[in-house]
């Protein structure tokens, strides 16, 4: 039995839709993530880039379980003496562009190097509800209706 590679006119990539209103970060990260790489599809080949194109909207309205709001921290250094800087979870949703914790979880779980950037572009995440994207036609993908723990109320 021969092992299948999927060629690049082989891959057919859809547009989908996530809503993110009241889903459990982590949870919506990691479907998201196995949609951008395309490991939903049985012709998944790992060095090629067979993911769909993924919108996620209503990032800012994302849940977190515990106390991550208050106490999950993120530090950087400005480059100068003393220049440590922290910020929490709860700061970087009710900030600017709450859209990145949502970017940055999906970062994290998809390869590092040129396919996982690759893959990455493939990423849309919008705080509001509203995205630019209706010309594609996304299909909606319901992460809440997938398991009872992906959605947290209050």
């Amino acid at each position: 039995m021969k092992t299948y590679t999927a060629r690049p006119s082989d891959i057919s990539k859809k547009w989908i839709v996530v809503d993110a209103d009241g889903v459990v970060l982590g949870r919506l990260a990691s479907i998201v993530a196995n949609r951008l790489r395309g490991k939903h599809k049985t012709t998944f080949t790992p060095h090629m880039d067979c993911g769909d194109n993924v919108i996620v909207i209503n990032a800012a309205k994302v849940h977190l379980t515990g106390r991550k709001l208050e106490n999950r921290r993120f530090y950087w250094h400005t480059g100068h003496p003393g220049g440590v800087k922290e910020r929490t979870m709860g700061e970087i949703l009710g900030g600017r562009f709450p859209e990145r914790a949502v970017v940055k979880a999906v970062e994290r779980m998809v390869p590092r190097g040129p396919l996982g950037r690759q893959q990455m572009s493939n990423l849309k995440v919008y705080a509001g509800a509203d995205h630019p994207h209706a010309a594609q036609n996304p299909e909606p993908l319901d992460v809440a209706a997938m398991n009872p723990k992906n959605k947290r109320i209050a």
